[in-house]
């Protein structure tokens, strides 16, 4: 294992710290298999929380969608839905666990920040300072159709939005002075102490508000900001409010630019580095041989992309019904919409929803030199490798090295099969770090703040 050569670059006494993220759409949660649990079924959840506070993992939490994604117009029945709101499902879990920090995926464009601060800060005291909140941004008008808004918010100021819109979330929690309740009201006072606590006024285009916190601070005073995004408004707004951010760069060179850039907007603006707690989203094999892990990627790729997904990502190039075209076959030789892309599968970023007509030209190219069938080509273009699959003591040893050369504090596991992926990294990989000295043996502490070793938030 090499190690960076300045040492003011090493800490040899860095510790991984591990999430769970546990997808609501998209094929990383493999739902056919005869394992997979319910997705409606409160005790499907209680086990997989359970299950990692055994594996002492700072964080759960759950993905989630304002809408049902659609192909073609209709249900896209490949996607697992039905699933509860989120704050509801993970306030159940505060009462089923002790320690496990629980995070909530909640959109700023679609919610009011006033409404959506107290709904976190109540799950916050029920689960006694162990919540969090993924703050996601929403650009698209099929998402919008719900909230009659519509295409309201172009892209380029969702981010703007969101900026806002946690800064007025941040005010409303720390609006409560400390001890602004009052100790007794037998001398016939208020509830709380005269001036402890401020009303929160914001008037912009983006967020408007006149509100009063109807809640105190929990025991972490506030829940911790999560923030998913790799764009530059993503980055910037990590930087200005996020404590943990949930970065897609998991190769080690990437993970370190991304980190050093990190840092540095974190600098820009006043924070210091140890700030933001870095945990990229992984897919983790674990096999008990190099072999039979490699042998578990290749058929987790296979799961992901089905014939029948095949069929329904070209779909969307194509612009039309695709099911007549067998999947073991060549690509349909009948042209494509002109149309663009439709974000309704809500999997299609900014950056490739045009130019899809010669994107379709560079796969029949690809197809024809190669002679791969329809799920062959989409599997070469669609899908990835997991970023870490190897024997429990190889993935320890590479997080260990990620960790103490600081291109990462953690990772953010999404889980392929529940619950054996998971049980695999708390039985076998787990043990592994525990070893090599780089992971908790147990709990010190009782807030998700507090399992991440996040620097204490100033006190008024």
């Amino acid at each position: 294992m090499s190690e960076p050569t300045t040492a003011d670059a090493y800490d040899p006494n860095a510790q991984v710290h591990l999430g769970v993220f546990f997808t609501g759409v998209g094929p990383q949660l493999i739902w056919t298999q005869p394992e997979s649990p319910s997705h409606t079924a409160v005790e499907t959840f209680v086990e997989v929380a359970r299950l990692l506070e055994r594996g002492l993992f700072d964080a759960f939490f759950l993905g989630e969608g304002l809408r049902v994604r659609e192909n073609q117009g209709r249900v896209f029945d490949l996607d697992i839905a039905g699933r509860p709101d989120a704050i509801t499902q993970l306030s159940a879990l505060a009462a089923a666990t002790t320690h496990i920090g629980l995070v909530a995926t909640q959109n700023t464009t679609y919610n009011f920040p006033a409404d959506l601060a107290r709904r976190l800060a109540s799950l916050d005291l029920l689960s006694e300072g162990r919540a969090g909140w993924n703050i996601v941004t929403t650009d698209n008008a099929w998402t919008g159709a719900n909230f009659r808004h519509g295409g309201w918010l172009d892209h380029a100021r969702r981010y703007e939005r969101a900026t806002e819109f946690v800064a007025a979330a941040k005010e409303l929690w720390s609006s409560w002075a400390p001890g602004a309740i009052a100790d007794s009201a037998a001398s016939g006072g208020g509830w709380a102490r005269p001036g402890s606590i401020t009303a929160v006024v914001r008037d912009t285009d983006l967020v408007r508000l006149r509100a009063t916190a109807t809640l105190p601070a929990s025991r972490q005073g506030r829940p911790v900001l999560f923030q998913a995004g790799d764009s530059p408004g993503g980055r910037e707004l990590a930087a200005t409010h996020a404590d943990v951010v949930f970065s897609a760069n998991t190769g080690y060179e990437k993970a370190l630019a991304y980190a050093a850039d990190l840092r540095a907007r974190l600098a820009r603006h006043g924070r210091p580095a140890d700030a933001v707690r870095i945990l990229p989203g992984a897919i983790v094999v674990v096999g008990d041989t190099a072999k039979e892990a490699e042998d578990k990627a290749r058929w987790l790729i296979e799961e992901q992309i089905s014939p029948p997904r095949a069929i329904a990502f070209l779909e969307q190039y194509w612009g039309t019904d695709l099911s007549g075209y067998d999947p073991e076959g060549p690509l349909p030789d009948i042209e494509p919409s002109q149309d663009e892309l439709d974000p309704s599968r809500g999997t299609i970023a900014i950056e490739d929803r045009t130019g899809k007509l010669a994107q379709i030209q560079k796969w029949r190219d690809l197809a024809a030199e190669r002679n791969l069938s329809i799920v062959q080509l989409v599997r070469e273009v669609s899908s990835r490798r997991p970023p870490f699959v190897g024997t429990p003591s190889q993935i320890a040893d590479e997080w260990t090295r990620y960790v103490r050369t600081r291109a990462a504090d953690g990772f953010n596991i999404v889980p392929h099969l529940l619950p054996s992926s998971l049980t695999d990294i708390v039985d076998k990989v787990v043990p592994e770090l525990q070893e090599r000295g780089s992971y908790r043996t147990a709990y010190e502490g009782t807030t998700l703040r507090e399992h991440l070793g996040l620097p204490p938030l100033p006190t008024s």
